[in-house]
């Protein structure tokens, strides 16, 4: 088995990202992908019924809207958004995430829409 010695610079990763909203893939582990985005302005509202959902934010701020109420996110911050619990995230200002799901998960969870994206590979 080949072992990669490149560690992954998430930084220089968020640099080739110009489009908002879209998914990179940037690692697996196991059967879950590291996956980063840009985001600015309000998404959909959504679930993920099979699937907790886990935000990193690395630069910037997110909030993460509840029915129950917002989940403030500043850089460094994380959150572990509940299976089947419906959020939508809103990013003032452009902001940086990482999120860390199963190989496979839809951006919109089971809302679809046009805003469906599958995540891409990064090089």
């Amino acid at each position: 088995m080949s072992v990669a010695l490149n560690p992954v610079n998430i930084a220089g990763k968020l640099s080739q990202i110009d489009e908002l909203w879209t998914q990179k893939k940037i690692a697996g582990l196991n059967d879950y992908e590291i996956k980063i985005a840009k985001l600015k302005g309000e998404f959909v509202w959504h679930t993920h019924p099979e699937t907790d959902e886990l935000f990193v934010v690395v630069s910037g701020r997110l909030t993460i809207q509840l029915r129950e109420g917002n989940v403030v996110l500043e850089p460094g911050e994380l959150y572990v958004v509940p299976r089947g619990v419906e959020h939508c995230p809103v990013a003032e200002e452009e902001t940086a995430i990482m999120l860390v799901e199963p190989i496979g998960t839809l951006n919109t969870g089971d809302t679809g829409g046009p805003m469906t994206k599958a995540a891409e590979p990064l090089e």
